[in-house]
Formats: C-alpha cells, sequence, structure tokens
C-alpha cells in the first residue's frame, strides 16, 4: 500500500528560505518507492518551489496547493483557479480547520473547490476535523473523482497540540472508511517524529499530514524515512 507523507508549511517561508529548506532536505532524502511526499508551500512562493524542486529532480516528492478557489478562472479578484496551479502542484489542500475556522468556509464551499480541483486534474487531499464534518462532505462521493486523499485531521489535536491516540484514529479512519471505503485516508494533528512511526504502522492509515515537523528538513525526512520503514 502506497504511504503518504504530507507537509504542510502553511503561512511560514518565503521563496528564499523554501529554496533552502529543499537543499538541506535533498541532502536527507531517500526516496522509496511506495512512499509519496508531498510538500504544501505558500501560494507566493509555490511557483519558485516549484522550479527549483524540478532541477533537484527528487523521487516522488510533489507539491500541493495549500488552497484553491471555489470557482474557475473569472473575475474573481484575489483568488487563484484550481488550473492555474497544475503546472506547479499536483494535489491541493482543500477544508482544512484552520479555513473554516479564520475564513468561514462552508461545507459547500469545500465541495466546490474539490470540484474544480478534480476537474483540474489536481488531487485534492480533503481535511476532515470530525465526524459531524464528515457527515456534510458527502457530497464526496458524487464527484468524478477517484484520487481523493482525506486527512483526518482533528481540531482538539491541533488546538492543544496534543496528537489523538492511535486508538482514537483508528476509530475514525473505520467511521470514515465506511463512508467513503475507496479513498486513503492520512492522520494529522501535533505529530512529531517521534511519535509518527505509532501512526505509520496503523494498517488502517495511508500516511501522515504535518505541520510544525515540517517546517525544518531533519524532523520531516526523520518522518519521511519511517514511512519507508512502515
Amino acid at each position: 500500500m502506497k504511504r503518504y507523507v504530507i507537509g504542510n508549511w502553511k503561512c511560514h517561508k518565503s521563496s528564499d528560505d523554501g529554496r533552502r529548506w529543499l537543499d538541506k532536505f535533498a541532502a536527507l532524502y531517500r526516496p522509496h518507492r511506495e512512499v509519496q511526499v508531498i510538500v504544501a508551500p505558500s501560494m507566493v512562493s509555490l511557483e519558485a518551489i516549484a522550479i527549483h524542486l524540478e532541477g533537484l529532480n527528487l523521487e516522488n516528492v510533489s507539491l500541493a496547493a495549500q488552497d484553491v478557489s471555489p470557482f474557475p478562472k473569472g473575475s474573481y479578484t484575489g483568488a487563484v483557479a484550481a488550473d492555474m496551479v497544475t503546472k506547479m502542484a499536483g494535489y491541493a489542500i482543500i477544508g482544512h480547520s484552520e479555513r473554516r475556522r479564520y475564513f468561514h468556509e462552508t461545507s459547500q464551499d469545500v465541495l466546490n473547490k474539490v470540484t474544480e480541483a478534480a476537474d483540474s486534474g489536481l488531487t485534492p487531499i480533503v481535511c476532515v476535523d470530525s465526524y459531524n464534518t464528515l457527515a456534510q462532505l458527502g457530497g464526496l462521493a458524487d464527484i468524478e473523482c477517484k484520487q481523493i486523499l482525506i486527512a483526518y485531521t482533528p481540531v482538539d489535536a491541533l488546538n492543544f497540540n496534543i496528537s489523538e491516540s492511535p486508538a482514537k484514529v483508528v476509530e475514525a479512519v473505520e467511521h470514515i472508511r465506511q463512508k467513503f471505503p475507496a479513498f486513503p485516508v492520512v492522520y494529522g494533528g501535533a505529530l512529531l517524529p517521534g511519535i509518527a512511526k505509532d501512526y505509520l504502522q496503523l494498517s488502517l492509515l495511508s500516511g501522515v499530514f504535518v505541520g510544525a515537523s515540517s517546517l525544518e528538513p531533519e524532523p520531516f525526512a526523520d518522518i519521511c524515512s519511517q514511512a519507508a520503514l512502515a
């Protein structure tokens, strides 16, 4: 089974910072045919990071946009349409709890963004932070896209910076798989390198989604190595 290690830089790192991060990561990274590594820079540095990554030619390392517009290209000031990033990224993070909390995104917004991403050829990484959120995203099953990833990111783990126990993660993933059996599920929430292996070894999980642990190349490369051994 393919494993995913997704690093979300959030609102950190300039283009220069990101290039330096990639250079350090490249020296530490050991590719594995069953591990797909995905890094999500800020939107303003995505193009510069994509160009630099192409020059490094790192096997099984791709980029993700941290968000996309729920609308196609057009008169939407400040928006970035999904098909505007397809030459730079293969994935798009959609519906993160921070987008819901700070930008008041609704489940309908999420579904619209997933549709736009899928229609543009991006693989959506759809964040689910609770059973309630999952119930509101039932429309995912009607979207013609077989490449969706589900990221289970419980909001309490993010708010209190304490990972949810592996047992609770298994319970949540079982619930998600009942509704979306075909989609791989990854876990994210206060994951540090010292405990990442406990989650990577869970047979129901297809990988991990990390925030703070992706901001430095050393811990992120460590988690990638653990995924290769899982």
